[in-house]
């Protein structure tokens, strides 16, 4: 089935996780994308390697349906490949700081020359504009300075979130703007830039907890998995695992009072409304361990459940994909990857279109794997393909 962006080329030089994943999410529905690394390949291929040639799942997740080839922007004989390539492409991505994007004749002006409706993917740590525009980063950095790390975790360090929340939500950020700008020049035929920076996806993803601060100046501390705002909501500890468990809003919390046998605290003045329960969560989640400390993990689930009380086990990583919501679902599609001992899961496209879906048509290339055909669907003969890899360009 061709996807809904068959037709549209995306230039993907990305790196790491924000601008390929922004690109993957454009090529599970149909863009054609071409990856584009340098010749000894990009610093993301090898990052966590599982295959017998060193590439890593990150790599291996987020460039599949793409092409890929080698190329070093850098070099001076590259200037006329740059060029057909980006006379030949719809969008371009690229999370890169300002400086290198102006060196490598990548930056919006140089591409807007070629392609005057080109439309600039351009993903950066901080922006580029302002005091930090050509400093570099990455996600754990924007964790720090949204002021996130400071509320995770338990009192003392602060702590990362082990998932990069703020790459992957800058890379959604982008994609979303691609598209706004696919449709907006379908309209008026003008291309622009699409501007994604890590600092503004973690003020938007904090927006909540900052503003609470600022109005109200209420300083919040690290206080673990205890939710801020309502209660119960912590993760709780069974005869032989864990669960999460969040209630909010009073019916739920009647519900939960219910089942756990615990109807006095319906009218008790310290749950009055989820608020008053979050600030009195010590009491909340010793009703709560009383409880569930006597029943298997199966059992508190399958009679939370019953009450409709919103939970889940705490799995360890192996068991995730045993969980038959995820197999009913369909969430990972194992793919075949040259020197990887297994066929590698990789995660669905996590937003399905009835009529259209996003889906996995093949694997993340090898290295430079269709340098060869790119080349020559821009009109380069094989002489001059030859003569470009012997002198160091591809």
């Amino acid at each position: 089935m061709a996807g809904p962006l068959k037709g549209i080329r995306v230039l993907d030089f990305g790196r790491y996780i924000a601008g390929p994943y922004c690109a993957m999410l454009l090529a599970d529905f149909g863009a054609e994308v071409i990856r584009i690394e340098r010749r000894e390949g990009g610093e993301d291929r090898n990052v966590t390697p599982i295959t017998e040639t060193g590439e890593g799942p990150m790599f291996i997740g987020f460039n599949r349906n793409k092409k890929g080839i080698t190329l070093d922007p850098a070099h001076p004989d590259a200037r006329e490949i740059k060029r057909r390539l980006i006379a030949s492409a719809d969008v371009v991505i690229a999370n890169l700081p300002l400086d290198v994007l102006t060196k490598l004749e990548l930056d919006y002006e140089s591409l807007k020359a070629i392609k005057s409706d080109v439309i600039f993917g351009r993903i950066s740590t901080y922006g580029h504009e302002g005091p930090y525009a050509n400093r570099v980063g990455f996600d754990s950095v924007i964790q720090a300075m949204s002021g996130a790390m400071t509320l995770t975790g338990t009192p003392g360090m602060p702590i990362r979130s082990v998932v990069p929340f703020e790459d992957f939500g800058t890379a959604l950020h982008t994609a979303f703007g691609v598209m706004v700008a696919l449709f907006e020049r379908q309209k008026t035929g003008r291309g622009q830039i699409v501007d994604g920076s890590l600092l503004a996806t973690g003020m938007m993803f904090m927006q909540s907890l900052l503003a609470e601060r600022y109005v109200l100046d209420i300083v919040r501390q690290q206080q673990g998995n205890t939710g801020y705002t309502a209660a119960p909501s912590d993760c709780y500890k069974t005869r032989d695992g864990w669960v999460m468990v969040a209630v909010i809003g009073q019916p739920m919390f009647k519900r939960w009072a219910r089942l756990i046998g615990r109807t006095d605290l319906i009218d008790d003045p310290r749950c009055v409304d989820d608020l008053a329960r979050g600030n009195n969560a010590e009491l909340i989640n010793a009703a709560m361990d009383d409880w569930i400390s006597t029943l298997t993990t199966e059992e508190a689930i399958n009679q939370l459940e019953a009450a409709r009380v919103p939970c889940g086990k705490v799995f360890q990583l192996g068991e995730v994909f045993d969980d038959p919501q995820v197999q009913a679902r369909k969430l990972f599609k194992p793919l075949d990857y040259p020197g990887s001992a297994k066929p590698v899961p990789l995660a669905a496209t996590p937003v399905q279109l009835s009529e259209t879906p996003g889906q996995i048509r093949h694997r993340a290339p090898l290295l430079g794997e269709h340098t060869d055909k790119v080349l020559s669907e821009l009109g380069f003969s094989a002489d001059e393909v030859a003569a470009f890899r012997q002198a160091g360009v591809i």
